[in-house]
């Protein structure tokens, strides 16, 4: 009997149980099937790649959203100048630039100029106390009293030899006196005039005048009133000619083929923003500068107003003449490291990436050196979206 009784609540829980293991399986069934549907679905229906890598091309599939957003042009040749825009400084013409050295040593007593003042030819500027120049005096008067003292001899010779009172062995002795006394006399006034010392000079005014060479400025000044100058070559002052300058400019050594001797060119300078000075290159340098690397081309201005005043800053822009290149838009062009390029198409939306050389840019147009013909098609807005 108990075993009767136990019987239905056994069959129960396994009835229970059972049902719980068939909806569980039931819904893992569901879930498995249900997933694999939906990626079954999502597979059916892939999106289009944006592009496709192949060596070194790119090429956008059809459907990609980049098609929308690439403009290609054709790259066009236009007639062209070529504008070398260069920095520059304002220096005086070396021609018209001279260093005053005295002719001898000594101290000067008396400074006539100061720096920045504009002299004349002939213009006074120092006067020194020279031992050197007492010592030309001295020989300079030695010489003019022997020389009176010889012709006077030679004079009396020659009345004596008239009357035969003087034998011709004294007659030529005197003559070669006279000629010997004569020489040094000449050479020691003549090395006063280099000096220039006047011969008539006395006393205190025997002093070393030191004149300008050239008309100019007082542009540089080494000596005090006091000054002692020990050595002949040291330099008083310099004096330069500022009524015509020259404005120097620096090529780089990659454009020097560009640039040649009358060229015309433009400059302005920081000073006078507004002002614009139009010339021609009158020298471009046979020697590189061995620091800079670059070569040194000069343009010659007037400066009747002294408004150009050397060491200025200035910016030289030389035109070259009108030629064909390639022009493209500035958008089409990208950096990549420290280089720039475009994109080529070489087939029909299939791209190359290709290194360029600008050379200049006009506004929103580039010239192009190289790396790019005229007709090819390049990638002129939207080239962004296919660097790497």
């Amino acid at each position: 009997m108990p075993i009767h009784d136990h019987q239905p609540a056994f069959r129960g829980r396994a009835f229970f149980w059972g049902g719980i293991g068939l909806g569980l399986l039931l819904v893992a069934a569901l879930l498995t099937h249900g997933f694999g549907l939906m990626g079954g679905a999502a597979k059916a229906t892939p999106e289009p790649a944006w592009m496709v890598r192949q060596g070194n091309k790119i090429v956008i599939p059809e459907g990609s959203p980049l098609r929308s957003r690439l403009t290609v042009a054709p790259a066009s040749a236009d007639s062209i100048q070529a504008k070398l825009v260069l920095p520059g400084v304002v220096e005086s013409d070396p021609a018209r630039t001279a260093i005053v050295i005295p002719p001898l040593s000594g101290r000067v007593i008396d400074l006539k100029v100061r720096l920045g003042d504009r002299v004349i030819k002939g213009q006074v500027l120092a006067v020194l106390d020279s031992p050197d120049l007492a010592q030309a005096y001295d020989d300079y008067d030695k010489a003019a009293d022997a020389f009176k003292l010889t012709q006077k001899n030679l004079g009396r010779q020659q009345e004596q030899s008239k009357i035969g009172v003087a034998s011709d062995r004294d007659l030529d002795q005197a003559k070669s006196d006279n000629a010997q006394a004569e020489a040094e006399y000449t050479r020691t006034r003549a090395r006063l005039a280099i000096l220039d010392a006047p011969t008539d000079s006395r006393g205190s005014l025997r002093q070393l005048t030191v004149r300008a060479p050239v008309a100019g400025s007082i542009t540089a000044l080494s000596v005090t009133p006091g000054s002692t100058i020990n050595d002949a070559t040291q330099p008083l002052m310099t004096i330069a000619d500022l009524s015509t300058v020259w404005v120097t400019a620096l090529v780089p050594e990659k454009d020097i083929g560009t640039v040649a001797k009358g060229q015309d060119a433009e400059v302005r300078l920081v000073a006078y923003p507004d002002r614009s000075l139009h010339g021609k290159v009158l020298f471009v340098g046979d020697v590189i500068e061995p620091d800079s690397r670059r070569n040194k081309l000069r343009i010659g201005f007037a400066n009747a107003d002294y408004a150009l005043k050397p060491n200025m800053f200035a910016t030289v822009t030389l035109v070259g003449t009108p030629h064909s290149q390639v022009v493209l838009p500035s958008s089409s062009l990208l950096m990549n490291n420290d280089r720039t390029s475009v994109f080529v198409a070489t087939a029909p939306w299939t791209f190359e990436r290709r290194t360029v050389e600008p050379q200049l840019e006009d506004g929103p147009s580039v010239a192009i050196r190289s790396g790019v013909a005229a007709g090819e098609q390049v990638v002129v807005k939207g080239g962004i979206l296919l660097n790497d």
